[in-house]
């Protein structure tokens, strides 16, 4: 391969759901088809470039001329409940369930033990400050359950105590369509430890 198409490739590699064969494959095609996948690839880039931004109230993903975002401005939406994700896309997949009908603020991260503390901190506090500003009677922290993810949620506790907010997290179990036999025992464990009465 010539080189600008390895160099596209390696891009591509670095996005989500991207592997280096189908990084490779798509860096291929875009250099098959310029006009037809290309150009209006670049143009897309550069429009969300120029016009997208962090929500100035929740971090999600907005663009420029509507911040902050319709779900912070939605009179519609419950303000009593705030859910707490580690990243903006985290909101987009909570909507699509369309199981909660509340306020969002997205972290942009969470605090890592290898790392040290991050960014996610100060986020963090800034959820404290907001519970206690805007007067949520719920705070849903939507973390991941790795360890990164329990350390934020334990860090996200410790500060909202507090302020008297109820804390919840979301459930764990195991995911549907699965076989109790391919689970693995973490899984297993939370599930039967959050089990529900039928």
């Amino acid at each position: 391969m010539a080189g600008a198409i390895d160099a596209l490739a390696q891009a591509l590699s670095r996005l989500p759901g991207f592997g280096r064969r189908s990084a490779s494959r798509a860096a291929m095609a875009l250099a098959r088809e310029p006009a037809r996948l290309s150009d209006p690839l670049r143009a897309a880039l550069d429009a969300v470039r120029e016009r997208v931004c962090r929500c100035s109230r929740c971090g999600g993903l907005t663009e420029k001329d509507a911040d902050p975002c319709r779900l912070c401005t939605d009179p519609l939406r419950d303000g009593s409940m705030l859910c707490v994700v580690e990243d903006p896309s985290d909101i987009a997949a909570i909507e699509a369930s369309g199981a909660f009908k509340g306020r969002y603020h997205a972290l942009g991260g969470k605090l890592s033990s290898s790392r040290g503390r991050t960014a996610a901190e100060a986020s963090v506090r800034e959820v404290a400050s907001r519970v206690a500003r805007e007067g949520f009677s719920e705070v849903l922290l939507a973390l991941s359950t790795d360890m990164d993810g329990d350390a934020t949620a334990g860090f996200a506790a410790e500060m909202l105590k507090p302020t008297g907010v109820r804390i919840t997290r979301l459930a764990f179990g195991l995911p549907a369509d699965s076989a109790v036999a391919y689970s693995d025992p973490l899984t297993l464990r939370r599930a039967v430890s959050y089990r529900i009465s039928q």
